[in-house]
Order: C-alpha cells, then structure tokens, then sequence
C-alpha cells in the first residue's frame, strides 16, 4: 500500500491539502492519506494524526503559536519514527516545515513540499536548506520556477489553487451577485478586504472607512465587506456603524464579493490576487507596527509587496504603505480611479494580463500528478 503523510501547519495549508487529497485519490484511490491538518483535509478523507483546530483563531501570536507549533512537531516527529510513510508533502508554513522536512529527511523517507517559502521576498538563505532536504518542490506562482531550478531544487510549476476556487466559489453574473447582496446594479460598489487576522482588522477597517467618508461627501457608493468565518462578526459590524454611510456585512462569500464591486480596497495578502485574477481594479494598503514596518524594511528583498505587482514586475495597482497609507491619500486614489474612465480602463487591461501569467485551472490535480509520478519512482528505488 502506498502511504502520504500530508503535513498543513495553518489553515490556508488546510484548504491546499483538501484539495490535493482529493486530487490524489482521483488518480489512485488504494493511497492512504493521513495528515496533519484541519476540518477541510478531514472532509477530503484524510486520516489525521494531529489536528490544528486551535490555530481556527486567526490572529493568536507569540507563545500561544509557538506552543502548538511544538506540539505539531512532535507529534510528526513521533508519527515518523512509529509509522514511516512512503512519502511526505509539506504545504506552505515554512517555519515549522523546513524543520520537519529536515527531520524526514535524515530518517530517509522521501519530501516534497507545495506552495513554496517565499525566499525571493526574504530569508533568501533557506534556499540551500531547501536545496539539501527537499526532493521535489511544486510551486504556484510563475516566477518561482526560475528561482529554485537556479539554486539546484527540482521544480515544477503547477499553477495557483486560487483560480480553482474562483471558479467554484462564482455565483452567478455581477448582476446575479448584486441582486443577492441587496445592492443595485446600477450604483458604483466599493469592497473593502480589511484582513483576516484581527490585528489586520483592527487596523484598516477604520482606516478604509475613514477614507469612504471623505469620497462619501462628493459621490454616492454603497459599500460591502466579507468577514471570515475566523473573525468576530459582531465586533466588525459594530466598527461599521460609527461611520455616517451604511457597510453591508456578509459572512464569507469573498470572492462573490469582489466580483459585486467596482473598486477593491485590500490589505496586502491573497485577496490581492484574488482581486487581480477577476480583473477587478484595486488599492492596495497595509499598516504595521513601526518594529514590525522596519525589520520588513531590512529584511524584506522586493519592491512592492502586492503579489499582482509581484508577479507582472511592475506597478499595476497602487500600494499604500505604512506612513504613505493615511485616509485623505486613499480618498483621494479612490476619487481618481473611479471618476478617470482612462485610469480605470488602463488597470483593467492591466489585470487582465496577471491572469495570462498563470496556468488555466486545476493546480491541484496538476500537483497530485507530480507527487504520484515521484512516489512511484521512490517506491520502485
């Protein structure tokens, strides 16, 4: 019997391994699956050997984090050394994983690990480390390819699991989408993308609705918020109404979201290609603490942090950065982008172009194929 071990530190990794799980046995039904991970990988039918059901809180740091990364670990570390697997594939979460993929590695079992460390931002020094313990990486953005087959890693780019859940996530037409939200068709829609983590939360939502009240004085919008299953809806909606215009929060439902709006503002993260891969104008913003801002400034090796600029290597979308993110500027960028039809125009044609860079749907079934391929050769070795 051929045995995986799918290891997803966080939750977003969940998501990826429920995807690939599925992907997997697709292919080849008689694999086992077990796993590290969350209720996604155990709906997918993965076996798991340690749940991460207390990480379901986004926005826990400092101790409480370290703790259950220590607990993950060895839980793994143990399961290793009992039940060695044929084959191991580590997702994303690179502080814990290069740690484990180490450790597989000197107990001779064979890793492959998807969504690789983001070394072409910072901690480019993993990239030995990442050379020397890991067989096969698969990556999802289309610049990384390059990157690791440069530095000696096998490599394979696959595609992004985003424009799997685009197009499962869809609802509908734009107007379809409004209808539901209560939102007329005919009005300009303004989505806000605050974060996912509290403290993202706490920070931009204020910000951004400081903002729409100063575009709210010289134009009519209506504005609509997603809030993450993560987050305390009620908190959310009680910062939304201290402000003179009406939000429409819904739970979840992101992606339907972006494509009701006309404009997007975004913290710095996946929204921002989610965003990009509906061709849906943006800002970008993101604020830190002033410790936080200055160590990215020292440790962080790229100019824009927005993954759309990222990957088409220039500036598609504009970036309000820490001091740069004030209310009066973000006004002022949102009033320019919806009154000039030849600024809006050019950013949708823009955008159109990001998704040209990524491979058509099906990421995942493209990375279950690679990781079978490499199982069978290990097993025959």
């Amino acid at each position: 019997m051929q045995r995986l071990l799918i290891v997803a530190g966080e939750l977003s990794g969940d998501m990826h391994g429920a995807r690939l799980a599925k992907a997997l046995r697709r292919i080849d039904q008689s694999i086992i699956l077990r796993g590290v991970g969350g209720r996604n990988m155990k709906e997918a039918g993965v076996d798991l050997i340690h749940g991460i059901a207390h990480l379901d809180v986004v926005g826990t740091f400092g101790f409480q984090q370290a703790r259950a990364a220590l607990r993950t670990y060895f839980s793994v570390r143990n399961f290793l050394k009992s039940t060695p697997p044929d084959l191991i594939i580590f997702i994303d979460n690179p502080g814990l994983n290069l740690r484990l993929a180490s450790l597989a590695k000197s107990l001779g079992i064979s890793v492959i690990y998807y969504v690789a460390p983001q070394v072409w931002a910072w901690h480019r020094e993993r990239l030995k480390l990442i050379a020397r313990v890991v067989d096969h990486l698969i990556v999802i953005l289309p610049f990384e390819e390059e990157v690791f087959r440069s530095a000696g890693v096998p490599c394979t780019f696959v595609g992004h699991p985003l424009l799997d859940e685009i197009e499962m996530q869809s609802h509908g037409t734009k107007k379809d989408i409004r209808k539901h939200f209560l939102l007329e068709e005919s009005d300009l829609v303004v989505a806000i993308l605050p974060g996912s983590r509290a403290r993202e939360i706490k920070t931009h939502l204020p910000l951004m609705l400081e903002s729409l009240t100063q575009v709210s004085q010289s134009m009519h919008f209506q504005t609509i918020l997603p809030i993450a299953q993560s987050v305390d809806q009620p908190s959310v909606e009680a910062v939304c109404r201290q402000y003179s215009f009406d939000v429409k929060c819904v739970s979840g439902r992101a992606i339907d979201v972006m494509r009701s709006a006309d404009v997007v503002l975004v913290a710095s993260g996946t929204a921002t290609l989610q965003a990009g891969f509906l061709g849906i104008p943006m800002i970008i913003v993101y604020r830190t603490s002033w410790l936080t801002y200055c160590l990215a400034r020292w440790l962080v090796k790229i100019k824009w942090i927005g993954l759309v600029n990222i990957v088409m290597g220039r500036s598609v979308v504009p970036e309000l950065i820490q001091h740069q993110a004030t209310p009066s500027r973000l006004a002022e960028l949102i009033q320019t982008l919806v009154s000039d039809e030849v600024t809006y125009q050019r950013m949708v044609d823009e955008l159109s172009a990001v998704r040209t860079k990524f491979s058509p749907p099906g990421a995942a079934d493209r990375a279950a194929a690679v990781i079978v391929k490499h199982l069978r050769h290990v097993l025959v070795e």
